[in-house]
C-alpha cells in the first residue's frame, strides 16, 4: 500500500520551482494557466508507481477549517503565511489529476493529512499489508514501524532525490527511536508548526532525556533523577508546555477513517481519462511513463484444445522441442485427497 501526502507533495512541488537557481513558471501554452506544483506532483506519482509498483494507494488532504490542535493551542502554526493563489488554483488540478488515476481521496474534518495516513497505514499494520508514505513531512517519521516506511525527498530536492526511511534510517537521523519523534518535538519544539518547546532545552538535551527516562511522561514520572539542577528545574517550570508540545506533535492513529482496500486496488486506473488530461495541461514527456495497466481476463494468444490424437502428438513433440515449459492442473476441489481432475494446460516457451 502506498499512501500519499497530498498538500505536502504539492507544496514540495511548488516550492521546487521557486527556489531553484532560475525560478520558473510552466503554464499551459493554450490558456496560460500555471501548473508547476501539478506536473511536480505528476511526475513524483509516476515516479513512484513506477518504482515501487504498489498492490494498492490511497491519497490524505488536509480540509479547510481549524482542527483539534487549534482547539488545544490556539496559536498552532498561526504564524504561517496563507498559501498563494497560484498554488491554491493548482489543488483542484492535481485532485483531478488523482481522480483519473482512481487513486481514493481520504478527508476529514477536524483532522490534518498527517492523522489519516497514520489511522490508514495502521489498520494496514494489522492486515500484516506493508505500507509506504510518501510525503515532504517528516512528522510522519514517527508512523515507521516494521510494516510502515516513509519515502522523503532529500534535504534540498524535491522528490527526484529520496531517501526510503525505516527505523534504522530515522534512529541514524535523529538519534531517537520513531516513537520518540513527538517527544523530542515536545521538548524542542517545532518552529514549521509554532510548537514552542521547553526553553533552553536544545536537541542534544532533549536526545540525552529520551535515551535515558523514554518518554516526556517518564522524565517527569522521575523528575527527581534530572540533572543538572537547573534542567530539573527548567522542565518543572514547563511541564504543561512539553505535555502539550508532544500532544500536538503526535500523529493520531485511531480517527474516524476506515481503510476500503477494494476501492484503493492500482491495478484499473482510467488510463484514456489519464492520457486527454495530459494533453490538456501539456505534459507530453509524461505520457511514455503511464505505468500499463493489468489486462482484464486472459491476455490474446494462440489457445488449442487437444481433442484428438494428432494434437496431442503434436503438443508432445513441442514440449519435446522446448527449453522449457509451464503446466497447470484444473481440479474439483483444492483438497488432494478429494480433487478430481478436469484437465491440464500447457505453455511451451
Amino acid at each position: 500500500l502506498v499512501l500519499f501526502d497530498g498538500n505536502a507533495i504539492i507544496h514540495r512541488a511548488y516550492h521546487a520551482f521557486q527556489t531553484s537557481r532560475s525560478p520558473v513558471r510552466l503554464t499551459v501554452s493554450k490558456t496560460g494557466e500555471i501548473v508547476s506544483a501539478v506536473y511536480g506532483f505528476t511526475q513524483m506519482l509516476l515516479k513512484t508507481m513506477n518504482e515501487l509498483k504498489p498492490t494498492h494507494y490511497a491519497i490524505a488532504f488536509d480540509k479547510k477549517g481549524p482542527t483539534f490542535r487549534h482547539q488545544l493551542f490556539d496559536q498552532y502554526k498561526a504564524h504561517r503565511p496563507p498559501a498563494p493563489p497560484e498554488l491554491i488554483s493548482q489543488i483542484d488540478r492535481v485532485k483531478q489529476l488523482v481522480e483519473a488515476f482512481r487513486i481514493p481521496i481520504y478527508e476529514l474534518d477536524g483532522y490534518e493529512a498527517d492523522d489519516v495516513l497514520g489511522t490508514l497505514s495502521h489498520q494496514a499494520s494489522q492486515q500484516d499489508i506493508d505500507t509506504v508514505i510518501v510525503t515532504g513531512d517528516a512528522d510522519t517519521m514517527q508512523l515507521i514501524s516494521p510494516h510502515v516506511k516513509v519515502l522523503y525527498p532529500k534535504a534540498g530536492r524535491s522528490f527526484s532525490d529520496t531517501t526510503l526511511y525505516d527505523e534504522s534510517a530515522v534512529s541514524n537521523r535523529y538519534v531517537v527511536k520513531p516513537e520518540q519523534v513527538a517527544d523530542l518535538k515536545g521538548l524542542v519544539g517545532d518552529p514549521s508548526d509554532n510548537i514552542p518547546g521547553v526553553p533552553g532545552v536544545g536537541e542534544k538535551t532533549a536526545v540525552k532525556l529520551l535515551q535515558q527516562f523514554g518518554s516526556v511522561e517518564n522524565i517527569y514520572q522521575h523528575i527527581d533523577e534530572v540533572a543538572p539542577p537547573r534542567l530539573q528545574g527548567t522542565l518543572r517550570q514547563n511541564e504543561a508546555v512539553a505535555r502539550q508540545g508532544k500532544q500536538l506533535a503526535t500523529i493520531v492513529t485511531g480517527a474516524p477513517v476506515e481503510l476500503n482496500l477494494d476501492l484503493c486496488q492500482a491495478s484499473r486506473y482510467d488510463r484514456q481519462a489519464v492520457t486527454e488530461l495530459f494533453r490538456e495541461l501539456e505534459f507530453v514527456s509524461l505520457r511514455n511513463r503511464l505505468p500499463e495497466i493489468e489486462a482484464e481476463g486472459p491476455p490474446q494468444g494462440d489457445y488449442r484444445i487437444i481433442n484428438t490424437s494428432s494434437a496431442l502428438d503434436a503438443l508432445i513433440n513441442r514440449l519435446v522441442a522446448s527449453k522449457s515449459f509451464a503446466f497447470d492442473l484444473e481440479t474439483t476441489s483444492l483438497n488432494p485427497l478429494q480433487a478430481d481432475l478436469v484437465g491440464i494446460s500447457f505453455s511451451p516457451a
